[in-house]
């Protein structure tokens, strides 16, 4: 019997058969002296990169020195992976300009520069730098596997861009800025936030381990790439960092550009030659328990802080619950100013056009009269419910946000407006700006709520589900009870049957005496309900 056999195949398994013993014969060579223009590069981008990778501010360390370790917030570990780095010590703007936010990258790479050069003059008989460019592309996978963790778990748990509350979903598309806009077409569909989240943290994950760094590298160029388009274009202001990200992620995948270049474009078979140190003694198992404490500590522990956050405590919305017989939309039928009725007008700058009460301890309405906008996202690292802003960043058309506190036994809502953009320091502890005699810091509640309302609210801390406490929260709602702005305020009294018709009165910001009659409004959406669903209330 006569076999047929395929020329081409044998040939190109003799090629296969030759690339394997090269590439053996080079695992055992020492590596090829470095070019002269490699190694002046390589100098700069060490300098460069170090410096992008490793927290530069004071508080950053600080910070990791207060953690309370048995009374873990998210915060705590998500604060440890985005921190400031480069040489923003010495500012973030050159000549007044922030070059868009990347002031901090051309002031880093200036200095790396000059220290580069400094070294090349120190140091020109160095043949290369194996060693030293694996252990950089350690710090530097590191740094952006850990950073796009922290920032990937807010969305596989979707509380970076919350879905939209009743206030929100009553505003007209307007008056949202374009930041508003995206950030709500994302909330609104949170399983494609969990997509991203997943995303995110799955390049991470790839990011921890040296075999799979290519993988992780161009997940995450890709993923962060999308982002800093989608900033640019809707005026997002995260453009900065997330740009930080398809920068290490660039610089992870350019020593294996070639080598695909040789694989896809030239269709040539490729063998990835890359130099590892051998690792013996105390130096593995070092290297072994760092990655190990590494992976348990933003892998497993922050995802299980993230889910408690989300579960209880979703950082962007607040997590008192409301007054449940005042939840939801309401139309004004009757409003009535120092005993005036005022009847309903669209041009009407004092008069309330609807009203909402959310879920948790929020009252919004609306008013034909602007207000002045609070440009941020809503984020940042507030610990009390007044000062978390999603439902009012990047909202204008007259919407007025208020925080409340509730005595249910008397029936009275104690108000504070949540936007603060543009107020004044306090004075006094009355709010009225007369010169005080104690300092700011010493107001007390109880100088605008009585004795017999304050025996009937619980302390903001005590109100947190038990699974969410955390010493950062209790440290972080005094310290933030402190605030010396002069925010407006309300104390109304409601009364309410089934919570159909609900009669508010009292003294608005203006000490004005108000009546308000609003009768609820079963209020239809075409956009369906979350399932999904952060916090409980």
């Amino acid at each position: 019997m006569t076999t047929l056999i395929n020329p081409q195949l044998l040939q190109d398994t003799r090629l296969h058969e030759e690339s394997l013993v090269r590439a053996g014969q080079e695992r055992k060579q020492p590596p090829a002296e470095w070019k002269g223009w490699q190694k002046v590069l390589f100098r700069i981008a060490f300098v460069f990169f170090v410096f992008l990778s490793l927290p530069t501010d004071a508080s950053w360390y600080t910070g990791l020195a207060s953690i309370d370790w048995t009374s873990l917030h998210y915060r705590d570990l998500y604060d440890l992976a985005r921190f400031s780095s480069g040489f923003s010590f010495v500012g973030n703007t050159i000549l007044g300009n922030s070059l868009l936010g990347y002031a901090n990258w051309i002031i880093t790479l200036f200095v790396a520069t000059l220290a580069g050069l400094v070294w090349t003059a120190l140091d020109r008989k160095r043949p290369g730098y194996n060693t030293l460019y694996y252990w950089l592309r350690v710090i530097v996978r590191y740094r952006a596997g850990i950073g796009i963790i922290g920032f990937g778990f807010t969305k596989l748990f979707p509380v970076q861009m919350p879905y939209p509350s009743e206030g929100l979903l009553n505003t007209d598309f307007g008056d949202f800025t374009a930041q508003k806009i995206y950030w709500l077409s994302i909330g609104i569909v949170p399983w494609y936030q969990v997509f991203a989240g997943i995303v995110e943290n799955l390049a991470g994950a790839l990011l921890f381990f040296r075999r799979t760094t290519l993988l992780g590298s161009v997940l995450l160029f890709g993923a962060l790439g999308d982002i800093v388009y989608v900033n640019f274009a809707y005026d997002g202001g995260v453009h900065g960092y997330s740009s930080y990200f398809v920068l290490l992620a660039a610089f992870l995948m350019i020593q294996d550009i070639p080598k695909l270049y040789n694989l896809f474009i030239r269709e040539r078979y490729t063998v990835p030659v890359n130099f590892y140190p051998r690792l013996e003694g105390w130096l593995r198992w070092t290297r072994v328990g760092l990655k190990s404490l590494t992976i348990f500590l933003f892998l497993v522990v922050l995802f299980y802080l993230q889910f408690i956050n989300f579960r209880y405590d979703p950082y962007k919305q607040p997590s008192g619950k409301g007054v449940t017989a005042l939840r939801g939309f309401y139309n004004v039928t009757e409003f009535r100013l120092n005993n005036q009725v005022i009847p309903y007008s669209p041009r009407d700058t004092v008069r309330w056009q609807e009203a909402t009460f959310e879920k948790w301890s929020t009252l919004t309405f609306k008013v034909n009269k602007p207000v002045q906008l609070d440009l941020s996202n809503g984020g940042g690292a507030p610990m009390r419910d007044i000062n978390r802003t999603f439902e009012l960043t990047g909202v204008a058309g007259g919407q007025r946000v208020f925080y409340y506190d509730a005595d249910t036994v008397n029936g009275v809502l104690y108000l504070q407006d949540k936007n603060t953009a543009g107020l004044r320091p306090r004075r006094n502890g009355n709010g009225r700006g007369e010169t005080a005699k104690k300092p700011a810091h010493k107001e007390k509640q109880k100088s605008w709520m009585p004795d017999s309302s304050l025996a009937h609210i619980s302390n903001e801390d005590a109100r947190i589900d038990d699974r969410a406490r955390s010493a950062r929260r209790t440290e972080g709602i005094a310290k933030e009870s402190k605030e010396t702005l002069r925010r407006n305020r309300m104390v109304l009294h409601y009364s309410t049957a089934d919570g159909s018709r609900v009669i508010l009165r009292g003294i608005n910001e203006n000490r004005d005496s108000i009546y308000v009659v609003l009768d609820r409004a079963d209020k239809k959406y075409t956009l369906s309900k979350s399932t999904l669903v952060a916090g409980r209330y």
